[in-house]
């Protein structure tokens, strides 16, 4: 097989079996991949920057099975740039940061097709700076997913939070609202949780938050585990490992009253289109931080009326 070598920012990084169907279905080569991460950089390394990564790597492509990767490889070069996270129950595990153009490609060309982030920044491991509502449903109605994440947006508006939206690229959408870091994770957590249930608590027969599959029926589960120490969502912009290879893609608000909107409506083919058209609805993100504390007293308020 081929090698090649793509330029990313300053570097140019070598890409060994360039060649390989990383997405036999589309076509998709694992050049493609590594020529999507330098394309999308502009835009996905503010929105990843500092955040310890969990790369899910596909050695022989999507066809046959993968692994998550959470500890970088002593083979990665110096300038892949590392954080020692702190792990719970002791010790600690390397994990990459994806701090500019040149290590997204780099990892593309280790075979990680999707990188997942922490809802945290090395500088402030324990204090999140998001807070992120999953909506995965059980059913086929990608209509009843788009109404309960307008739905998870009109409630964190009412608390003073400032809500964006992503497809997953998968099945579902992610909610999600930036925070100031003046709450730790189990702050956090807490409130994603209580949220969570005040949507289930308006729509009980839609929503859910049983974490069972066989016993949500039909029900849309409102997954709020991200915002756990240690967990991690996937990232804007990366390639889901799915056939057509998607992209996990920002939205602007109002798209969510799209019905032609599809989870996994753009690929890696039609992503650069997109954002040179209309460029990332997440850019700045970060100016629309909120304090999750005021929020959680008020969603409280609303609880005792």
């Amino acid at each position: 097989m081929s090698d090649a070598t793509v330029q990313a920012g300053r570097r140019r990084v070598a890409i060994s079996h360039a060649d390989r169907a990383v997405f036999p279905d589309a076509g998709v080569t694992k050049l493609d991949l590594a020529r999507h991460y330098s394309a999308v950089a502009p835009v996905m390394v503010p929105l990843v920057r500092d955040r310890p990564l969990a790369l899910q790597v596909f050695p022989r492509g999507i066809a046959e099975a993968g692994h998550f990767l959470k500890d970088a490889p002593g083979h990665f070069p110096p300038w892949v740039r590392t954080f020692a996270v702190p792990k719970r129950e002791g010790g600690t595990i390397d994990q990459v940061l994806a701090n500019d153009a040149a290590t997204l490609v780099y990892l593309a060309g280790q075979n990680a097709v999707t990188p997942h982030v922490w809802t945290s920044r090395v500088d402030r491991l324990e204090r999140p700076d998001r807070v992120i509502f999953d909506l995965d449903p059980s059913g086929d109605s990608f209509a009843a997913v788009r109404a309960a994440a307008r739905s998870a947006g009109d409630l964190l508006r009412d608390l003073g939070l400032h809500p964006f939206a992503m497809t997953t690229g998968s099945r579902g959408l992610h909610v999600v609202a930036p925070l100031r870091r003046s709450a730790d994770y189990d702050e956090v957590h807490a409130f994603a949780r209580e949220a969570a249930e005040a949507l289930v608590a308006a729509d009980p027969d839609g929503l859910t938050v049983e974490f069972r599959k066989a016993k949500r029926g039909d029900r849309i589960f409102v997954d709020m585990g991200r915002n756990a120490y240690g967990q991690h969502a996937v990232a804007p912009y990366a390639v889901r490992a799915r056939p057509g290879a998607p992209v996990a893609t920002p939205l602007r608000w109002e798209e969510l009253g799209d019905e032609g909107l599809d989870p996994q409506g753009w690929t890696i083919r039609t992503i650069g289109a997109r954002l040179a058209e209309m460029g990332d609805p997440w850019a700045g993100i970060g100016r629309h931080a909120r304090d999750v504390g005021p929020a959680r007293r008020r969603l409280a308020g609303r609880d005792r009326r």
